[in-house]
């Protein structure tokens, strides 16, 4: 690994957390909150590890291979993280470093699991600047310096491939940086519109935009202790279910409809898929609750469990009603779809779509090979056939995802945690979704919990947000040596 390569591109993502912290100093400045001066020191921090990391590579020799992506990769969520909890630390919002890089690991990774009781107590710098880190972790850190990297002379593939979640990590532009600036063009977009539909909902301008970065990056931070659920409105509730689900659609697909190829968005075997099962879930749920008598009507119990479906499946957390509550079956078909995730290319968590697609396909494909032994039978998606190295790597994926569930499972469970709570704690770290079950549930928190075992749900988000391998590499002697 060619640490001077590794080194300006972390400079520029220490810049990138720095100077994202600039809106929330003005807000905590303008409010007169004590805040101010955590948000000014955390800059100052930033923009002072930036230059030396520059000083550091200035005469280093840049190149971008499959090392240095996964370098850059890995060690810049670790140290957005670790810069981006220094306002949260200064300002004493948190009581120690530990719950201040746990939030700021939930944030970035988009998984929204928190560590705050009183979030409606914090200033709205402070609130400002959770949103901001899903808003810059939704599409991600590296697919924003894509855009840049080009002009400082260092080639981003290597990083796109390690940061784009989902099985492949397809170029929908012929230049990199056109392909960083249109996903972020479509991902904007739809954060701006989501706003002006929630404050014509009644939300303040402060609140809607704060949704909506956490909608749109599937994240779940909400500026209320009760979440979504602190707005009563059906109107509010139905603009999140439809940009929820918007934002765990593969993006590449919207770029299809740029180019009016509507036929092509509409006949995506991940997309039907993806929509078969959050229509199946929220059916099997609504018809579970409705003869339990949990709500008052078809329309009421049809739009709070398609609320809940969509939320955890797109990984986003938010919620209207504690699902906790709820009968044994509407549970186990949450931890199901915490498992599935949503769609490959989106912003979303979880094993992903695409991978039970392609692996599905195989099983149908090893079955009628069973039946005609002779016959030539190729597992195909999309009317393409599946290439023999993603079908492998889908099925390494979930051997890797299944070890690290059970190894974390087993880790958290020996601090005396009860084995639904540490189980679900895991999954919903891993799959990136926030809420778990039992203690960690939809209307709990995380900061209860021991300071070894956020360190090891904080590894578990990077993990889960990184596909994985991408972290794992990071721990393999080979990725460092020559």
């Amino acid at each position: 690994m060619k640490i001077g390569t590794v080194s300006k591109v972390l400079s520029f993502i220490c810049f990138v957390v720095a100077f994202s912290m600039i809106p929330s100093f003005f807000i905590a400045v303008y409010d007169g909150t004590h805040d101010a001066v955590a948000f000014a020191g955390s800059i100052t921090i930033g923009v002072f590890t930036g230059v030396l990391l520059t000083l550091h590579s200035r005469k280093k020799v840049f190149s971008m291979g499959i090392r240095e992506g996964v370098g850059v990769t890995g060690f810049s969520w670790i140290i957005a993280s670790a810069l981006g909890a220094l306002p949260y630390y200064f300002s004493g919002s948190v009581p120690g470093y530990t719950d201040a890089f746990f939030e700021t690991m939930s944030g970035f990774t988009t998984t929204g699991a928190t560590i705050f009781t009183e979030i409606e107590a914090l200033p709205r710098g402070i609130l400002l600047w959770r949103s901001l880190t899903h808003l810059m972790g939704g599409m991600g850190i590296i697919v924003l310096s894509l855009a840049v990297l080009p002009f400082l002379g260092v080639s981003g593939m290597e990083m796109y491939k390690a940061e784009v979640p989902g099985v492949t990590a397809e170029k929908i532009t012929p230049r990199l940086h056109q392909t960083a600036m249109r996903l972020w063009g479509i991902y904007i977009s739809f954060t701006l519109i989501e706003t002006l539909l929630l404050t014509l909902g009644g939300m303040s301008l402060f609140d809607a935009f704060n949704h909506s970065c956490s909608t749109i990056a599937t994240g779940g931070f909400s500026t209320k202790n009760n979440s979504i659920a602190y707005f009563t409105s059906p109107y509010i509730q139905w603009v999140i279910i439809i940009f929820m689900f918007a934002s765990g659609v593969n993006f590449s697909l919207y770029f299809m409809l740029m180019q009016n190829r509507i036929r092509d968005f509409f006949k995506d075997e991940e997309l039907k898929l993806y929509a078969g099962i959050v229509i199946f879930s929220a059916l099997a749920m609504s018809i579970a609750l409705y003869f339990s008598g949990s709500f008052s009507g078809i329309e009421d119990t049809l739009r709070k469990t398609l609320f809940h479906v969509v939320s955890v499946m797109t990984t986003t957390g938010f919620i209207v009603e504690d699902y906790n509550l709820w009968p044994e079956f509407t549970k186990f078909l949450f931890v199901t779809l915490m498992f599935i995730g949503a769609s490959g290319g989106s912003t979303g968590g979880g094993c992903k779509v695409s991978r039970f697609l392609i692996l599905g396909r195989q099983l149908k494909a090893e079955v009628w090979r069973l039946l005609h032994p002779r016959a030539v039978i190729t597992a195909r998606m999309n009317g393409q056939p599946i290439l023999r190295g993603t079908i492998d790597s889908s099925t390494a994926f979930f051997v890797l995802y299944m070890s690290i569930l059970v190894a974390g499972t087993a880790i958290t469970s020996a601090f005396g945690i009860d084995i639904l709570t540490a189980f679900t704690g895991v999954m919903t770290c891993l799959s990136n979704v926030g809420p778990g079950l039992n203690a960690l549930g939809p209307v709990e928190n995380f900061a209860w919990l021991p300071d070894f075992v956020k360190w090891l749900f904080s590894l578990c988000m990077l993990a889960g947000r990184l596909e994985l391998f991408a972290v794992l590499l990071l721990f393999m002697p080979g990725t460092y040596r020559k």
